[in-house]
This record gives structure tokens, sequence and C-alpha cells, in this order.
């Protein structure tokens, strides 16, 4: 990419701005071919669905985009996130409208630094940070990893839920996490209620709740999350950084607009929302398939996205990283019960343009 494409950077007041509201950013998979090298032609046509459909940011390199891109044998790490630079200044020229762009970065602390300055150098706004493989370390450790990553760019905070692999985080290390001066947001995804709970309370006990942008990756309770005020200040999360939200994007941005409406004007929630809160869960279940620990979360968001044609096929960079046994009738029995939840006319409209 040539230097002059590279997206400007935006001030950390600018890029607070954008994120406290809350936006829909979808955690971005990753095309492959049926030999599992990369499809650029399918990976650009995800980026253009996405912010097409109103996504406020794309999210690369993070779980949904297989963690297996950060090693370097593989070698996708630097090629998938700078496609997605390439679309979103595409997006930013013929639309004036420029996405947060959010850059995964794993490791230990060498390698993360590493992967948030290669970031930094391609014009992402900040990097949603993974601790798993920091699980071992005590709290100090983790504080002084997470203040070396921000000194290079932006972070946004992870809690990856513990089944996964991700570390158990206290209330103290939420509250010690938000006083990092260049802490912009956190991705609360320990798909837990008692844990959703400590990360709120850490960061309204800072003193920073105000500053940091709270966004729901607990997929079993998008809609809940989005209507909640906590009894933390009046904390709210107001957006959402997820991987459930890579499919039916347009519908996840108009779901958002209609809480925001709900929660900013103080109306009382509809029955109809609650509902449609079990619905998405419901969805999100046969996608993400916890029935099988999440085994065939990966593959079932792809076999999705494959039959709207965003995708040529569901394969993972592992050969054995498929579709649960049932899962697929699961994914049948939801698509039949919920055609609202779907926005399959809206990407048959546009998808050859978005192929081309």
């Amino acid at each position: 990419m040539a230097s002059s494409e590279i997206l400007p950077k935006r001030s950390l007041d600018a890029l607070r701005t954008l994120l406290l509201p809350g936006m829909v950013i979808p955690a971005h998979p990753l095309a492959l071919t049926e030999e599992r090298r990369l499809d650029e032609r399918h990976q650009r046509a995800l980026s253009r669905y996405y912010l097409a459909s109103g996504a406020g940011g794309l999210a690369v390199g993070v779980h949904t985009t297989q963690f297996a891109i950060h090693d370097p044998k593989v070698g996708l790490y630097p090629p998938v996130l700078e496609l997605a630079v390439e679309e979103a200044q595409r997006h930013t020229e013929d639309t004036g409208d420029r996405p947060v762009l959010v850059a995964g970065v794993v490791g230990a602390t060498e390698q993360a630094v590493k992967e948030a300055a290669l970031a930094r150098d391609l014009g992402y706004d900040c990097v949603l940070l993974s601790l798993k493989a920091m699980a071992g370390a005590g709290r100090e450790a983790l504080i002084a990893h997470v203040y070396a990553v921000a000194e290079v760019l932006p972070v946004f905070g992870f809690y990856l839920q513990p089944t996964l692999g991700g570390p158990v985080l206290d209330y103290a290390f939420w509250r010690d996490f938000a006083a990092i001066p260049n802490v912009v947001g956190v991705k609360i995804a320990p798909f837990n209620r008692y844990q959703t709970l400590d990360v709120v309370r850490g960061l309204a006990d800072s003193g920073r709740g105000g500053e940091i942008a709270l966004y729901t990756g607990n997929d079993d309770t998008i809609v809940m999350d989005l209507l909640t005020r906590f009894p933390y200040d009046g904390l709210r999360i107001t957006g959402g950084l997820l991987g459930h939200w890579a499919v039916w994007t347009s519908k996840a941005v108009a779901l958002l607009a209609e809480i925001h409406a709900l929660t900013r004007e103080t109306q009382p929630v509809p029955a109809e929302m609650l509902t449609r809160a079990a619905q998405i869960t419901d969805a999100n279940a046969a996608l993400f398939d916890p029935a099988h620990g999440f085994a065939g979360c990966i593959p079932g968001i792809h076999e999705v996205l494959r039959r709207q044609g965003l995708l040529s096929g569901r394969w993972c960079l592992e050969p054995e990283e498929e579709l649960s046994p049932g899962q697929m009738a699961e994914i049948d029995r939801v698509i039949a019960a919920y055609p609202d939840l779907q926005d399959d006319v809206f990407v048959q409209a546009h998808l050859d343009a978005w192929l081309q």
C-alpha cells in the first residue's frame, strides 16, 4: 500500500467521541479458498458489506478472523489487516464517512507491541487486546502489559470468556485498567453476568467510566446488555463488537438504532423487544455452538455468509474446524424460524457490486 493511501491518524479525543455513543463493529471473518489460501475477492466483499450495512467500524485479526493468522508461519496477519484498510479508504473516499478500524492483538508483550506497531503504521485507530497468552500472570503484570501496548496505539480492552482460555479478570483489574490513559473501550465478553458486572463496576469506581466506551461481546445476551442502565453511575453498554454481528449486519445496525432511541428517550422497553432478545440468543446458539463448547462457532458464522454468497465456503485454516454434529440442522431451524433477523434481500441487491 502506498503511504499516501494510509488513513490519517485520529486524535484520542476524536476516537472517544466516535466510540462512546455506541456503534456496530463486526468481528471480521477470514475468507479462504478451498485450498485454505486467502480469498481476497471475498475478503474485500465482506468489508464492503459491513460498511454498506452502516457498521461504524471493522475489527480485524480478532477471534472471528481466526487467531491462527497471528502465527508468522501462516503469514496472513499483515495482508488481512491491509485489505481492510484499503476498503476503509475506499469507503471514506466514496462517502466521506471514515470507519473506526480495530486490530486484534495477541501474545506476550513483545509480540503484542510489535502487532500494535504494525496496526498503527497501517492506519488503525486502536487495538483489541487479548490477554489469553497472559492467563497465568498476576494483575500487576497484566496492567504493565496493557500499558506497554497502549503506548503504541489506544487500547480496547477485551474480557474473553474464561471457557475459551481467557484469564479471569476481577473488579480490581478493571478499576486499575481504567486508569491507563490510552484506554478507549472495553469489549465485555465473559458470557457471565457476575463478571460483566465486575467490568462495569470497576470502570465506574475508577472515576473514568464516562470516558471509556462499553461494548458488548456477550453474544448470548446482546439485547439485554444494550438495554440495561447499570447501577454504577448509570453506565450503559452502548455498542457491540461482536462475531454475531458479522452476519445479518444491516439488521444489527437497525436494531442498535432502535435500542438507542428507546434508551435515549427513556421509553419503556416493549415486550416485543424482549421477545426479539430471546430470538437473537436462540439464533446465536445455532451459530456459535455452545452445545459443543463453541467448537463450531467460526464455521457457523461462515455457513450463513456462504449461503448469502459472501463467502465461497466455510473453510477454516485448521481443516478439522468444522460444524459440530447437529449444528447444520440448528442453523436451518433458526433461519426458518426468524426471517426478520436476516438481511438476504439487502445482500442480494448489492452482492455483485461487492464482489467486483
